[in-house]
């Protein structure tokens, strides 16, 4: 057992090119899941998209329980909104077993896109663009998933009850005019329940684009930290850390 435990603890921790391909593989995996939850939205629930349901949920249900094997202190893992989020994912993917009115978490599963420090390292080790840009596509990254879960939440609790959210594009539709405070009036949501919802997504949505415009307007630094003061950010060319005057050796990738 302890050696089937080594190998998972290399697929997911490990530097290897298998390694590498299988996290990127797990990113390949929660994309088509995300494709698969707006698609399956407006298919009726048929055997074929409950069979495909219950498959995404035993492989999610494998990977969560996976990475908790190889934790050093799993009790700390429930300590992470993550962790939980993969819990409602789970059971909302089995929700063909245990009560379709769980379906609507199964967008919860967009919350680990980008989320683990492995996958992170090894897209910076593998893509130049990522390594120059990886703040403004973490920014991004963090505002479309911020997109979907609300429109889960929109859709998941208002297509039942208003006609105006018929299907998971008009939910999208009103939680991007609702973000953008265009808010054309077109399309409203219904009950106190639903202004409540209207305000966390013009809050959280207005913070997350104001963090996503500051970091794109920023002038460009590289991310190393200071061995003395820990600064983070400085400028490309830097020699010395501005804060400590401390030498810096920051890898150069040389010029073309």
């Amino acid at each position: 057992m302890t050696g089937l435990k080594q190998r998972v603890q290399d697929l997911y921790e490990g530097n290897s090119d298998r390694a590498h391909r299988f996290r990127y593989g797990l990113l390949a995996f929660d994309l088509a899941t995300l494709l698969f939850i707006i698609l399956s939205s407006f298919m009726p629930r048929q055997p074929l998209v409950e069979g495909i349901d219950v498959l995404i949920g035993v492989a999610v249900a494998s990977d969560f329980l996976s990475r908790l094997a190889i934790c050093p202190r799993p009790g700390r893992e429930f300590l992470r909104p993550t962790t939980w989020a993969d819990l409602a994912a789970i059971a909302s993917f089995l929700a063909p077993i245990v009560g379709e009115g769980a379906g609507f978490l199964r967008i919860l599963r967009t919350l680990r896109l980008l989320r683990t420090y492995q996958l992170l390292d090894s897209l910076r080790a593998d893509f130049p663009v990522f390594r120059r840009n990886e703040e403004v596509i973490i920014a991004l990254v963090n505002l479309v998933v911020f997109i979907f879960v609300m429109t889960g939440i929109v859709y998941a609790t208002q297509h039942r009850t208003n006609p105006a959210i018929g299907n998971y594009v008009d939910a999208l539709y009103f939680t991007v005019t609702s973000l953008t405070t265009t808010g054309y009036g077109d399309v409203t949501l219904q009950g106190t329940g639903g202004r409540l919802i209207s305000v966390v997504v013009m809050i959280c949505g207005v913070t997350l684009f104001l963090r996503l415009a500051q970091v794109l307007f920023r002038p460009y630094k590289v991310r190393f930290p200071c061995p003395t003061c820990g600064l983070q950010r400085h400028e490309p060319d830097a020699v010395h850390c501005k804060a400590c005057g401390t030498l810096l050796n920051i890898p150069d990738e040389g010029s073309d």
